[in-house]
């Protein structure tokens, strides 16, 4: 009977808190694991991993890997969608069912207008041509949710951006591989986004913009 009581505490206690979901936008396979395009995955999953939520159970309902634990007083759903980038939406819509839910959603995604090492959390902006990004928009019906936007472009010796041009060359730049001196970066992008989300969850908002950006 203690076990049962203390357990009812705990449930109690958790539903005292705000239900945030936390969207790592990615392709499915083994062929686009570590590729920049990617990077939404990578993050969740390092964050998943370093604040101890379950291991990722497959959930047919939603076409996506899931982990729900609390953060603080919150409780936090990870979502990985497995329906491919462009249809990203039709697992997060199954999630996020009103207007309230959609702003405490946080959408995590590679960014090409940002040089990799550098994230920027940003909220109710249009998608920038990102497909993940365009298909949440549209399945939830509102742009009003937080991003975590994870540059992923090369830095020339003058300090700007090398952002592929065209099409074409967008395309084959993200769904290339990390090279190994930028694998090191990820560990420094790792340890800013964890950061990130866990203000984003416990603090809220306008505390992790003015702390992370």
């Amino acid at each position: 009977m203690k076990k049962l009581k203390n357990k009812k505490a705990t449930e109690k206690k958790s539903s005292s808190g705000m239900q945030f979901v936390f969207v790592g936008l990615g392709n499915p396979g083994e062929a686009y694991t570590n590729t920049r395009h990617n990077v939404g995955f990578l993050v969740l999953d390092h964050f998943r991993e370093s604040f101890r939520f379950p291991h990722w159970v497959e959930n047919g309902k939603t076409t996506a890997l899931l982990s729900k634990d609390t953060l603080g007083k919150h409780t936090v759903t990870l979502v990985l969608p497995q329906t491919f980038m462009n249809k990203s939406g039709s697992s997060v819509k199954k999630l996020v069912t009103n207007k309230k839910a959609t702003e405490r959603l946080v959408v995590v995604y590679d960014d090409l207008d940002l040089p990799l090492g550098n994230i920027k959390i940003s909220f109710g902006r249009s998608s920038g041509g990102h497909k993940g990004v365009e298909s949440i928009i549209k399945s939830i019906g509102t742009k009003d949710f937080v991003r975590v936007r994870v540059g992923v472009s090369p830095i020339a010796a003058s300090g700007k951006i090398r952002k592929p041009k065209g099409e074409r060359a967008v395309l084959d730049f993200i769904l290339k591989e990390f090279r190994k001196p930028e694998q090191e970066q990820l560990k420094k992008i790792f340890k800013k986004t964890n950061r990130a989300l866990e203000l984003l969850a416990t603090e809220g908002r306008a505390k992790a913009m003015n702390e992370c950006n």
